[in-house]
């Protein structure tokens, strides 16, 4: 049960998300890079998590060593996918997402992604610039 709201609960952001950065103006129909964020305590399971990634068509950063608030250390990578901003895109890899961070014990942490403004909002900042 736990699972099944835990997915549900990324559904809700994959949406909330999405819907924040159209609000804000971002393009709809352009090629995102979305980046899947991972981390974990075991290096070891973090890199059989990162090969499960790929695996899945995912493009995975580097390792790295991050240092936490506590004063403990962790370890995380990102698995980038390009695509259009799509629930149903979103939805399924985060589940497979999800399901690769189950199997190896470490935890998935979320996406970002960066804005795309408009075509027409370029071009107000680009004469805007050019003005001053």
């Amino acid at each position: 049960m736990k699972q099944i709201e835990e997915l549900a609960e990324w559904h809700e952001f994959n949406q909330e998300t999405m819907d924040a950065l159209l609000e804000d103006g971002s393009q709809t129909d352009a090629d995102y890079s979305i980046e899947h964020h991972f981390a974990g305590q075991d290096f070891d399971q973090l890199e059989k998590a990162a090969v499960d990634a790929f695996k899945a068509g995912f493009e995975v950063s580097d390792a790295e060593e991050v240092y936490l608030d506590d004063g403990g250390t962790a370890f995380c990578f990102d698995a980038i996918i390009e695509r259009k901003l799509s629930r149903d895109y979103l939805d399924k890899d985060v589940e497979t997402l999800l399901h690769i961070a189950d199997k190896h014990d470490v935890v998935y942490d979320g996406w970002g992604t960066y804005f795309m403004p408009r075509n027409d909002e370029q071009a107000d900042t680009a004469e805007e610039d050019f003005d001053e």
